[in-house]
């Protein structure tokens, strides 16, 4: 069984590599899901990884309708990945009515290759799971990460299995909630690979009297933060 672990950082990334760990998903900021981690890390990581590094292209939190600014720095992203020798992206767009947004994954895929591709947790909004897997692999996609379309891979683990026995050519990688405690279910299971993250919480100091700087306010699924033309425009001219 393969085993990806998803990392945020350099020594999150050395540390599955030290434990034997078959891949890297890298991303930043697992708290919202992932997003696209910084040309920093991934060159920092791509030179001092033996095994393969698969990178997350998703460029903010949120839902998975991306505007055409934030289609374009995907690709971007993805032309970098594959200029430094990165093996595979992991990313997924959807439209807003949760189908798959095949026409643009097949452009991401064009500009993924050779990278392996592999589409993430979007798929767990997809309302026809089993339809979108087969457009997915005529499409190309080597593997879907799933949760089987439940907070956990363990909860979600019969449409998994259906999935698995549906898909001829992409392999279907269960992830979310992977742990110690149930990872052999999995293996009892069949699958060929498995996603987790293995986190623990270090490096901690005493933040009790200060002010925060998680906002709250900008966690919202549904919609999207983006500066207002109009309030700007305002301040700017009652400064200037």
């Amino acid at each position: 069984m393969l085993i990806e672990v998803c990392v945020n950082s350099l020594e999150s990334a050395l540390n599955a590599q030290r434990a034997g760990a078959d891949r890297i998903e890298l991303c930043s900021e697992l708290g919202v899901g992932g997003i696209t981690p910084s040309y920093g890390l991934i060159k920092m990581v791509k030179e001092q990884m033996d095994i393969p590094i698969h990178v997350l292209i998703r460029p903010r939190s949120g839902h998975f309708t991306y505007s055409k600014h934030e289609f374009e720095v995907m690709k971007k992203d993805i032309e970098f990945c594959n200029g430094i020798g990165i093996n595979g992206i992991v990313s997924g767009i959807l439209k807003s009515d949760f189908t798959l947004d095949i026409e643009r994954t097949e452009q991401l895929i064009a500009v993924s290759k050779p990278m392996k591709f592999t589409f993430h947790r979007a798929f767990d909004w997809i309302l026809n799971p089993n339809e979108a897997l087969l457009q997915l692999e005529e499409v190309g996609v080597d593997c879907v990460l799933s949760s089987g379309q439940q907070t956990s891979a363990e909860k979600g683990l019969d449409l998994l299995l259906e999935l698995k026995t549906t898909s001829k050519t992409c392999n279907i990688m269960p992830g979310g909630g992977i742990g110690t405690e149930n990872v052999e279910k999995f293996n009892k299971a069949g699958f060929t690979a498995i996603h987790l993250s293995g986190t623990s919480f270090e490096n901690e100091i005493s933040v009790e009297d200060k002010v925060s700087m998680n906002s709250i306010v900008h966690l919202k699924e549904g919609q999207v933060a983006v500066t207002n033309l109009e309030t700007v425009r305002q301040i700017v001219r009652s400064v200037k």
